[in-house]
Parts: C-alpha cells; sequence; structure tokens
C-alpha cells in the first residue's frame, strides 16, 4: 500500500501516547504512597490511553506489512476497548471528584475503596465486552455499504458509541456543575469564618478554570467523532475518517497532563526520579484534596 500520511501521524500520535501513558503507570505502581482510589482511576485512565497508543500502533504496523482481515477486527476491537475505557476512565474520576466533596467527611473509609473497584470493574467489563463486537461478528466487512466513517466498524455499532460518549459528556457536564456549586459553597464559608472573602474569588475561579480545561478537552477531542459518527457513513471522505480520529487520540495524548501530571504527589515523585542527585524528595504523606486535583 502507498504510505499514507495520515496513518504517520496516527502511528507517531501513538507512540508518544504510549510512552506517555507507561510514564505515569511505572510512576503509579511503584509507588507505594500511590494506592489510594483517585491513583486507581488515574492509573485505570492511563492503562486504558496505554492500549490505545499500542492500538494505533499495531494498526499502522498491520496495515502496511501484514494486512489482513481478521488483524483488522482484532485491532479495531483493541482500539474500540482502550477507548471506551478511556472515556468510561474519565467519568469514573468525575464521579469520585463529586463525591469526594459531597460526602467528604466519609470519603476516606473503606466503602470508598470497595466503589472505586466496582466502578473498575464495570467499566472495563462494559469496555471489553464493546470492544470484541467487531470480533463477533458486529461488522461491515461481508456488506461494505453498511461501514461506518471508521472501517471495519458497522455504521450501527458507531452510532452506538457515538450516543454513549454524548451521554457521558451530558453526565460530566452536569456533574461539573454540581462540584462547582459545592466548590463556590466550601470556599465562601471558610472565608466567611476566616473573615478573607477575596480568597474565596480566588478559589472559585481556579475551580472554574480547572472545570473549563477538563470539559473543554473533553468536548474538543470527542464530539467531532461523536457527530461525524452519527452523521457519517461509508460514502464519506477519508479526511473526515482522520480529522475526527486524530483529536481523540490526542484526548489520550492530553490526559496524563490534565489528571496526572498537574498532581502534586505525582510531581514530586517525577522530580525525585529526574534528579536523583539531587537531595531527596520530602515524603509523601495524606491530604485533603482540593477540586483542582486529580
Amino acid at each position: 500500500l502507498a504510505l499514507n500520511p495520515w496513518d504517520v501521524v496516527l502511528c507517531v500520535s501513538g507512540t508518544a501516547i504510549s510512552c506517555e501513558n507507561a510514564v505515569v503507570l511505572v510512576v503509579i505502581l511503584y509507588t507505594p504512597a500511590f494506592r489510594a482510589p483517585m491513583f486507581l482511576l488515574i492509573g485505570s485512565l492511563a492503562a486504558a490511553d496505554l492500549l490505545a497508543g499500542l492500538g494505533l500502533i499495531l494498526r499502522f504496523a498491520f496495515v502496511y506489512l501484514a494486512p489482513s482481515a481478521a488483524v483488522s477486527l482484532l485491532t479495531a476491537g483493541l482500539l474500540v476497548t482502550s477507548f471506551a475505557a478511556s472515556v468510561g476512565s474519565l467519568l469514573t474520576i468525575t464521579i469520585d471528584r463529586y463525591l469526594s466533596l459531597y460526602s467528604a467527611l466519609t470519603y476516606y473509609s473503606e466503602r470508598t475503596v470497595t466503589r472505586t473497584h466496582l466502578m473498575l470493574l464495570l467499566t472495563w467489563g462494559a469496555s471489553i465486552c464493546y470492544g470484541l463486537l467487531p470480533v463477533l461478528g458486529w461488522n461491515c466487512l461481508q456488506e461494505p455499504s453498511a461501514c461506518s466513517i471508521v472501517r471495519p466498524l458497522a455504521r450501527r455499532q458507531l452510532a452506538l458509541l457515538a450516543v454513549a460518549l454524548l451521554a457521558v459528556f451530558a453526565v460530566m457536564l452536569q456533574l461539573y456543575a454540581r462540584i462547582c456549586r459545592l466548590v463556590r459553597r466550601h470556599a465562601h464559608q471558610i472565608a466567611v469564618q476566616r473573615h478573607l472573602l477575596a480568597g474565596s474569588d480566588v478559589t472559585s475561579r481556579k475551580g472554574t478554570a480547572t472545570l473549563a480545561l477538563v470539559l473543554g478537552t473533553f468536548a474538543s477531542c470527542w464530539l467531532p467523532l461523536a457527530v461525524c459518527a452519527l452523521l457519517g457513513d461509508a460514502g464519506s471522505p477519508a479526511l473526515l475518517t482522520y480529522g475526527t480520529l486524530l483529536p481523540a487520540a490526542h484526548g489520550s495524548l492530553l490526559n496524563p497532563v490534565i489528571y496526572a501530571f498537574r498532581n502534586p504527589e505525582i510531581q514530586r515523585v517525577l522530580w525525585a526520579a529526574c534528579c536523583g542527585w539531587c537531595s531527596p524528595a520530602p515524603p509523601l504523606r495524606s491530604r485533603s484534596r482540593s477540586p483542582s486535583d486529580v
């Protein structure tokens, strides 16, 4: 096959995604202090994005080195599973963030750990089941006219994924709106007690900026794919396919920056690893979470 520049860009993006999320996973797995629920959720997100990066690399390798229908279905299933798990992990992080503020007094309890494990089990179970659908026969290899903008996925399957993406975005939007109200209320109460009303405005603006960053990134990365999946079909130009897949892939590239590298504890571990010859970083310790964490 003639080398498609868009495939090269996706492969390079997959390599960067894999390296970036591998760093996050190594930090979480080899740091005993990172066993709290919020770090489990960050690890789940990093694992899903790592699989997405590997899926993009394998897709490029098999398309140009060993093209076959069976391999095409396997790589498509891997990408569907990884992207679905990534979006599901983003939703679980949002739920966890909301519950940490809504039930702050009972958040650090055994019940929270159990709830986190249950959310992860449901997220990955549903993602794996959905990713198996192309392999089990829900594809368009036998009926090319039924293909979606992302071959070999059938249009109905991609439309179902698009509806799920829109539903997740709607839930995240509602939860983050509630988080914003909770942050403002808590910040105002603390400011009244300390007679520092100006501090309330600063905290509120910081929380609002963080929420805008999270929702804006999700919308810009995933909504183009969701809209085009509902409106496009097998006759849509290839540029539409790559123009919607690339932002979705870059979502996996931005997730570590937003959810992992902005975390102070992870920053401290990375700094210690990069500057091992310097004075050792102070030991990690538990602290109360702020809305900008995770």
